[in-house]
């Protein structure tokens, strides 16, 4: 699956095509075929953006995450029952789904920086996305796109096998490009240089999580009924249920499209970034100027660009050298780079470390989705007379985030506000940082809980120990994540020069990315490790009777 990812490049994506595509889709729409506007400076702004267009957004964002978040939890007993994977091949299979799903929110945010503006880039992706779930219904229904149990890893081959993968690489490349794309369309609708809208991009993001944690919640607790009940007979409706609910979406999201501001198509962002490493090195044998003011830059009543211009900072000083013309030399893309251009490359090499740190916090997140639900498979289901299935027991975090985002918009942060004279309250990197904490103890606390579910499960297996011991470690890291993600999505909007805000923002799923492949790393030395030094528990554990 990453290598059918690897092939979406430059040249399937190429402008031509893209610019047919968009041109076909403002017909339907009754557009006038313009690319675009700047957000801030045409009267076209009048009348659009705020809360009433990122409404739409935020019935799309509910809708498909209805169905994501029940598969993200489901999908690894769908692999287990139906695909007949063992237990830690079906976990590293839905984490390499995810892990290329993030991943390709480069894809997303690219192509909507470069090419095609983010509403449209979104219907483009969103199309493969809804065209995946309608395959996996139908492979889910038809019992001859389903393989026979065989006692391997995988049972999983040939035909089945060529439908089965491609349903899931056109699942991780549209859920990718939407991801690259929507949270920076909905951001567009606020002027962060305006006071007012400023305080609302700060909520938006807030909102755009609540929105993601409804949908989600309605997707573990219904759709995963649904698909889960009867023996797991039913996981063609389960999809069905996602397929048109995301559909549900997208005609949401095109019925407000008169409401919405629509970026500006600006230069490749990549491109930018690599003319400046090129010309730096280029210009590696050329000394510094004793003034940053030396530098190249293009002046505001000669260029043609609305973007405000970045002032000289003195990191990464290497990158400087980009910004000085030799001499005898005319200016040219390829032979000096403005200092702005420089200071954009410096923005994004400072947000590595971000991403970085948060890679592990995500290794969670995976773990909690994979092997949590097939922990909680074994543990005792009952509330009552009622059978809760094991998939559905994430809906304890979102049911707490559900009641802590709106306190944190509407009381926490206009009363920090009062001192700190942020927008948001608190610094995007503060929420981190502190979600960072709070994910570290809920690993902790699963630790400690598998233990209790291990020592019940040797002394009586029959008894086994309630589902709702889990609920201390997602409860947790339910919080973790509410202040993470906004946080990061937040601090990466805000951050990015104005030609790079989508791809900036995917910033926020590569580090999902990076976390849900370690988590595979970590099955499988695990399971390697063990194999040698335990054969007889690894193997009690491969069945499900032993810790995992």
């Amino acid at each position: 699956m990453v290598s059918f990812c690897i092939f979406i490049n430059r040249q399937q994506f190429n402008y031509e095509f893209l610019k047919l595509m968009f041109i076909v889709s403002c017909e339907i729409q009754g557009e006038d075929g313009e690319q675009g506007y700047d957000t801030l400076s045409t009267s076209k702004n009048k009348g659009k953006g705020g809360f009433r267009a990122t409404s739409f957004i935020y019935a799309l964002t509910g809708l498909e995450n209805m169905g994501l978040v029940a598969n993200m939890v489901s999908l690894v007993l769908y692999f287990s029952y139906k695909m007949y994977f063992d237990l830690s091949t079906s976990a590293n299979t839905l984490t390499n789904l995810m892990g290329s799903t993030y991943l390709l929110s480069v894809v997303g945010g690219f192509i909507s920086d470069n090419y095609i503006n983010r509403f449209n880039c979104c219907l483009i992706f969103g199309t493969l996305e809804v065209l995946a779930l309608s395959m996996m219904t139908i492979q889910a229904h038809s019992d001859s796109l389903l393989p026979k149990p065989c006692g391997k890893s995988s049972c999983v081959e040939n035909g089945v096998a060529v439908y089965f993968y491609a349903s899931l690489s056109l699942l991780a490349l549209g859920v990718g490009g939407v991801r690259g794309a929507l949270p920076a369309l909905g951001a567009d609708q606020f002027d962060a240089k305006d006071p007012k809208e400023a305080k609302g991009l700060a909520s938006y993001f807030n909102w755009l999580l609540l929105s993601s944690v409804v949908g989600g919640s309605v997707g573990v607790t219904i759709v995963v009924w649904v698909a889960t009940n009867k023996n797991n007979h039913n996981w063609w409706k389960g999809f069905l249920i996602t397929a048109v609910g995301t559909f549900a979406g997208y005609v949401f999201l095109v019925v407000g499209k008169p409401f919405y501001r629509l970026q500006v198509i600006r230069d490749s962002p990549l491109t930018r970034i690599v003319q400046v490493i090129v010309v730096a090195i280029k210009n590696g044998g050329l000394s510094h100027p004793e003034s940053p003011s030396e530098l190249y830059e293009i002046n505001e009543k000669d260029s043609d660009s609305t973007a405000a211009k970045i002032a000289h900072t003195e990191q990464f000083r290497w990158l400087d050298k980009a910004a000085i013309l030799p001499p005898n030399t005319e200016p040219s893309p390829w032979k000096v780079c403005t200092v702005t251009q420089v200071e954009e490359v410096k923005v994004l090499t400072r947000m590595m470390p971000i991403i970085a740190s948060t890679i592990i916090l995500n290794t969670c997140m995976a773990q909690l989705q994979t092997f949590s639900v097939q922990q909680g498979y074994r543990m005792n289901p009952r509330l009552g007379s009622f059978q809760v299935p094991a998939a559905s027991i994430p809906v304890i975090p979102l049911l707490f985030m559900i009641v802590l985002i709106p306190i944190y918009d509407r009381l926490f942060v206009p009363f920090v506000r009062k001192f700190t004279k942020h927008p948001s309250g608190v610094t995007q990197l503060q929420r981190v940082g502190v979600g960072l904490v709070l994910s570290a103890l809920s690993m902790a606390i699963a630790g400690i809980v598998e233990v209790k579910r291990k020592k019940q499960s040797l002394k009586s297996p029959l008894s086994p120990i309630s589902l709702f011991w889990l609920a201390f470690q997602y409860g947790i890291f339910g919080i973790a994540d509410m202040f993470t993600l906004v946080g990061l999505l937040e601090f990466y909007y805000k951050e990015a020069p104005v030609g790079m805000k989508s791809l900036s923002t995917s910033f926020v799923w590569i580090s999902q990315s990076f976390g849900y492949f370690l988590s595979s790393v970590f099955v499988d030395a695990i399971n390697s490790v063990t194999k040698r030094v335990a054969p007889e528990r690894w193997s009690a554990a491969r069945t499900g009777l032993g810790p995992k």
